[in-house]
């Protein structure tokens, strides 16, 4: 198996990480080494199923956003913000680079919306616009990230801006990823749905979500993608299967998705344990998590990205 497919492997087949021993150990090493960081466990009783560098400091890229949602959604519940509150797009919010919605500045939008674009189109413009409404400006906003973050016991994580561009200091790993999205859909489900739409139409526009494992694995309800190339390729991704809903993280993976139609057949590897234990079996997850076999790179879509897209190559 290619190592660009290891990833892949890693965090769909069954989001129960998967990894490749047929990768050359030459070149596995030199990407582990670089970026790859990857955390899977069960979202309701914290098991680990598989764990590789997840205390390792990476990029979250466009994950950063699910923070960033954290927030609003903290608001919204407390009742300090309402979903038809006008979100006002400053000339700072506006100037953000792709992936964006493309208000000018001036023009707004309602916190609704502004949910609705980052958790499909990743709108970097939006995510400014909604920290300067919340705090007065960014780096309250990623302050007070930070302080949240830690709080939530993301002891390794340091945001210093709303949407994932690049930015040297702003580091999590992908342990502390699983805290936050296990916090999200414990502590909101009345809003983790957002994570769930298919596409977001504003106006004129009809922007697809950028999380394409909606659409082509059955049981993946949420919850972010995200690519930049310092960060390499990010996923956070939520699935129930047979009652149980696990959370599979990976950071610094290749810049390519599964889209492997055969691949929601494959048993999940740590459904599979879980479920053997309920049953009195002494079964060790790890033991299970041996790939079925090489992914056709031909079911592999490239995600390309300038700044912090997770958006589809653009054609020429």
């Amino acid at each position: 198996m290619s190592v660009r497919s290891l990833a892949v492997a890693a965090a769909l087949t069954g989001l129960t990480v998967q990894l490749s021993a047929a990768a050359p150990a030459e070149a596995l090493s030199l990407f582990d080494q670089q970026k790859y960081a990857a955390f899977v466990a069960d979202a309701e009783t914290g098991e680990v199923l598989y764990s590789r560098r997840a205390d390792m400091q990476r990029f979250p890229a466009s994950i950063t956003k699910v923070m960033t949602l954290y927030m609003v959604f903290e608001q919204l519940a407390a009742g300090k913000l309402r979903l038809d509150d006008r979100v006002v797009v400053s000339r700072n919010a506006a100037s953000q680079r792709p992936s964006k919605l493309g208000l000018k500045a001036g023009e707004s939008l309602t916190v609704d919306q502004a949910i609705r674009s980052l958790a499909t189109k990743s709108a970097n413009d939006i995510s400014v616009a909604l920290a300067e409404h919340i705090a007065g400006s960014t780096e309250e906003f990623s302050r007070l990230m930070t302080v949240r973050a830690k709080q939530l016991g993301m002891t390794n994580s340091r945001f210093v801006n709303p949407n994932g561009l690049p930015d040297s200091r702003q580091i999590t790993t992908a342990r502390d990823i699983f805290i936050l999205s296990q916090a999200t859909i414990r502590n909101f489900p009345q809003y983790y749905s957002y994570y769930q739409q298919q596409q977001f139409v504003f106006g004129n526009q009809v922007l697809p979500n950028h999380n394409h494992l909606l659409r082509t694995m059955p049981g993946v309800d949420g919850i972010k993608t995200g690519f930049t190339n310092a960060a390499g390729f990010t996923l956070a991704a939520s699935a129930v299967r047979d009652g149980r809903r696990l959370i599979a993280v990976v950071l610094g993976g290749p810049t390519r998705v599964a889209r492997d139609s055969n691949v929601e057949s494959r048993r999940s590897a740590g459904v599979a344990g879980l479920s053997a234990r309920d049953r009195g079996q002494q079964v060790q997850v790890a033991d299970l998590l041996a790939e079925p076999g090489d992914l056709n790179d031909e079911t592999l879509r490239q995600l390309v990205e300038q700044g912090s897209g997770d958006a589809p190559p653009r054609k020429r």
